[in-house]
């Protein structure tokens, strides 16, 4: 498996809008690209697992998000789904992305789905060949927020982003896992590393609002799927 350091020496840090936005652009010259979209609260090591694999055929793309990994991470931000998907799409744009496929996770479906829903609006960069979503509230009326969510999203959520503390992460990160796939210590203690780098976790009740996105902009974003005419997967 790919170490965090060596993961970091693949990437090189972009500026994408105002923001350092650190960026894994593998195998250029393949004919198709994907783009990797991750989930909360880690960072495009998430993909470490798939990465080799996928990397041998196709152009491999993926960033650390605003707010995790090795970006930027602005304290008292308004951290927005649709500041996230600026970012991708500056992103496209810079690395001249005519076409490709999205492989999105968790907190990466949800700027997945406003980014496709700018497609279906003829509005945004490049053109999807298709789109495959990991685990994530695709539909906020079923999705069932854990209770260090909840906790984040009240008003003791700055209070909870000071408090959270490596054992209290593990605890409930390997919460949503499955019994036969937890993730190992080594696993934990580099998702840690990344979320802590720069003082991260003090932004978790901040990300965290794109629940609420999920809620405002549902029609808007659940409607991407019933407009689309790409392919859609869900994993």
């Amino acid at each position: 498996m790919i170490d965090k350091d060596t993961w970091h020496q693949k990437g090189e840090s972009m500026t994408l809008g105002q923001w350092s936005i650190f960026v894994v652009d593998e195998n250029p010259s393949a004919k198709e690209t994907i783009i990797f979209l991750h989930g909360f609260p880690t960072a495009s090591w998430d993909w470490v697992k798939v990465w080799p694999t996928l990397a041998k055929e196709y152009r491999c793309v993926t960033l650390d998000l605003l707010g995790y990994g090795f970006s930027d991470k602005p304290q008292n931000h308004k951290y927005s789904i649709l500041e996230q998907a600026d970012i991708v799409e500056a992103l496209v744009e810079s690395k001249q992305l005519k076409s490709f496929h999205v492989l999105s996770h968790d907190y990466g479906d949800t700027v997945a789905q406003e980014l496709l829903a700018r497609q279906n609006d003829t509005k945004g960069k490049g053109t999807w060949k298709s789109l495959c979503l990991l685990n994530g509230g695709l539909f906020p009326e079923t999705h069932r927020a854990l209770l260090t969510q909840k906790l984040l999203l009240s008003p003791l959520g700055p209070l909870v982003s000071r408090l959270t503390s490596k054992s209290k992460f593990s605890t409930s990160f390997s919460s949503t896992f499955g019994k036969n796939s937890q993730p190992s210590q080594v696993e934990l203690d580099t998702f840690w590393d990344l979320i802590t780098l720069n003082d991260g976790q003090k932004n978790f009740h901040q990300l965290i609002r794109y629940i609420e996105e999920r809620k405002r902009y549902r029609s808007r974003w659940v409607g991407a799927f019933k407009n689309t005419g790409i392919p859609l997967a869900l994993i």
